[in-house]
């Protein structure tokens, strides 16, 4: 491909969502073209520097020149053909699967003030033996629970009475989707901001949001101070497109928000939501692939998931 002898000359700063920032001046990059936007150059510096829990950016003093290529072009205006993130402390074998359920158990509170579920025998393996040959024994279970149990699934319909059930989901938006990880941390903020995404390629991929909050699982801490996503954060969600949105924490929205704008902006748009997540730390950055199917039935909004990471 035929290059111009296009760089760009910028100063930036970032601000990092747990604390603290980066400054950089007379910045050099070389472009494809005669002109990049400032949201290029911005996840130009995410990818290739592999940061992490970016918050607010801000590019300034940009000029473009005329000079010999010492690299590869931007293509497209875009950082994918340099930036390349890498795990972070994690080995990763191709094809490995990584599991990122909670397990589902009798008494387990999921959500403060909806009932536990109730595990037990419909047929236990004594009393199956009456019904079978001498050495033969069945189990079959029961379990009464709310559809909100364990890690689960919001389907529009959830939602809105109009919007499609678990049954209607499409598979494609839920098993094997190009996958982003979009790490918090514990120490940032609890109301997580657009800035958090911005940085990202987010259209056709699950976005799964590390926080760290699956750490008080079966805990009463676990219950109050939670972080969730602002409003402003779920509209920017909806303008990039992804396949569906997760999180490790105990609801997606701020639960003192009786309007749920979270919720009713993704699921508005077509988007489902993934709660009560957890090991999202043992994930990359990207590369990997995520799943969360439920059982197809009809007439439900929500239900529980095995959600899991191929990498």
């Amino acid at each position: 491909m035929s290059l111009s002898d296009k760089r760009v000359q910028f100063d930036f700063v970032i601000e990092f969502l747990n604390g603290g920032g980066l400054q950089g001046q007379g910045f050099r990059l070389d472009i494809e073209g005669d002109d990049i936007e400032d949201s290029a150059l911005v996840e130009y510096l995410v990818r290739d520097l592999r940061l992490l829990m970016v918050g607010k950016t801000s590019i300034l003093n940009k000029t473009i020149f005329s000079e010999p290529h010492k690299r590869g072009a931007i293509v497209g205006n875009s950082a994918s053909a340099h930036g390349h993130l890498i795990d972070q402390g994690h080995h990763i074998d191709q094809g490995h699967h990584i599991d990122l359920s909670h397990t589902i158990e009798d008494g387990m509170i999921t959500y403060k003030g909806l009932p536990a579920p109730i595990i037990c025998d419909h047929l236990s393996r004594s009393q199956s033996r009456a019904h079978y040959a001498n050495g033969t024994e069945f189990q079959i279970g029961k379990i009464t629970m709310v559809s909100n149990t364990g890690t689960y699934i919001d389907s529009p319909f959830h939602r809105y009475p109009q919007g499609k059930d678990i049954a209607q989901l499409d598979l494609q938006s839920l098993a094997q989707i190009e996958a982003v990880v979009i790490r918090i941390g514990p120490t940032a903020t609890r109301a997580i901001p657009r800035e958090a995404f911005a940085p990202f390629q987010l259209a056709g991929k699950a976005v799964l949001v590390q926080t760290g909050w699956d750490r008080h699982w079966r805990t009463d801490d676990y219950f109050e101070g939670h972080p969730f996503l602002t409003a402003e954060a779920a509209e920017f969600l909806r303008s990039a497109g992804p396949a569906l949105v997760g999180i490790d924490s105990y609801n997606i929205d701020d639960t003192s928000d009786l309007r749920r704008p979270v919720h009713t902006t993704l699921l508005g748009a077509g988007i489902p939501i993934v709660e009560h997540l957890t090991r999202l730390d043992q994930l990359p950055i990207e590369n990997f692939r995520f799943t969360a199917v439920p059982p197809k039935v009809h007439g439900m909004g929500t239900f529980p998931v095995r959600a899991y990471a191929t990498l």
